[in-house]
């Protein structure tokens, strides 16, 4: 992992169903993760945000893909602001926003390694599968969709961002924590070829266990991973900061052991953060649970 990160701000709430994620940048900076990563030796440079238009001054123009043109645009920006950030060797950290912002993201992580011929996997925390596509969505929300878009699924220009689909073969995605999933979204999980691990799993198994079998798959013929985190993977009992909170979700200390074992692996080599809604949250608690974790996954330890 690079030891200099590179933040960046995505305040966008266009792809959700609640107001409120775009004010997630500035409830992780208020906690000043920055800070943190200082602390444990890493050179952290000034924060940028890409731009997003704010939607009271925007209409809807499909039903199926809502603010299709909107978050197209900022994710295509992202993917660049991505790209750019690993082209010069440092790590992106990027603050969501909600979880379409992934498409961006993960496509200029992607760019990079296409160029140098090499595959990157990705870890999908998460309490749903976000891989509707607008025939099989039932709210439209495209928060609901960038998973089904990295592996080539759904809306061509969406797939498309950064000039080429998919973005990650299947075999190297694992997708962990879910418990919320749409008849669609079940089907297309099934058939996708990803790694699943549901809340029964982590149960079953216990959170080591299934984070290191998720790491076999993400590190299996690929330059490292990235992780995309959504914090309704996490109990809304610890995070009740998020618009699409489910009940059973994983606990403290099964999060922060997640983290520690991305840590110990060693071959992150970019995340994301989303979903946190300050505007449900209590006194900016959900953040500051974040910042421990992000601090968990760069290396943080208790001795």
């Amino acid at each position: 992992m690079s030891k200099s990160v590179r933040i960046v701000g995505v305040p966008m709430d266009l792809g959700a169903e609640h107001r409120g994620t775009d004010m997630g940048p500035s409830a992780l900076r208020v906690v000043n993760v920055a800070e943190g990563l200082r602390k444990l030796g890493f050179e952290v440079g000034r924060e940028q945000d890409v731009g997003v238009p704010a939607m009271e001054t925007r209409s809807a123009s499909r039903d199926d893909a809502r603010f299709h043109s909107e978050i197209l645009h900022v994710c295509t920006r992202l993917c660049g602001r991505v790209k750019a950030i690993l082209d010069q060797g440092d790590f992106p950290l990027v603050y969501g926003g909600d979880h379409s912002i992934a498409m961006g993201t993960f496509a200029g992580v992607a760019a990079h390694y296409q160029e140098k011929n090499e595959n990157v996997g990705l870890i999908w925390f998460d309490a749903h599968g976000d891989m509707n596509t607008p025939e099989t969505s039932p709210s439209g929300n495209i928060h609901g969709m960038p998973l089904a878009v990295l592996l080539g699924q759904g809306d061509e220009a969406l797939c498309e961002i950064g000039g080429f689909s998919p973005k990650v073969r299947p075999q190297n995605v694992a997708l962990i924590g879910i418990r919320d999933i749409d008849q669609g979204e079940r089907e297309a999980i099934h058939a996708s070829g990803v790694k699943a691990f549901t809340m029964r799993d982590i149960d079953e198994k216990g959170m080591a266990q299934v984070i290191q079998e998720a790491l076999v798959h993400v590190n299996d013929g690929t330059a490292g991973f990235h992780l995309s985190f959504d914090v309704d993977g996490l109990d809304p009992g610890i995070a009740p900061g998020t618009g699409t909170a489910v009940h059973g979700g994983v606990a403290y200390r099964e999060a922060h052991l997640f983290m520690e074992h991305i840590a110990d692996d060693g071959r992150m080599v970019s995340a994301e953060v989303v979903e946190v809604n300050p505007a449900l949250d209590e006194r900016n608690r959900t953040a500051e649970l974040v910042k421990e974790l992000l601090l968990s996954a760069f290396g943080k330890r208790i001795l």
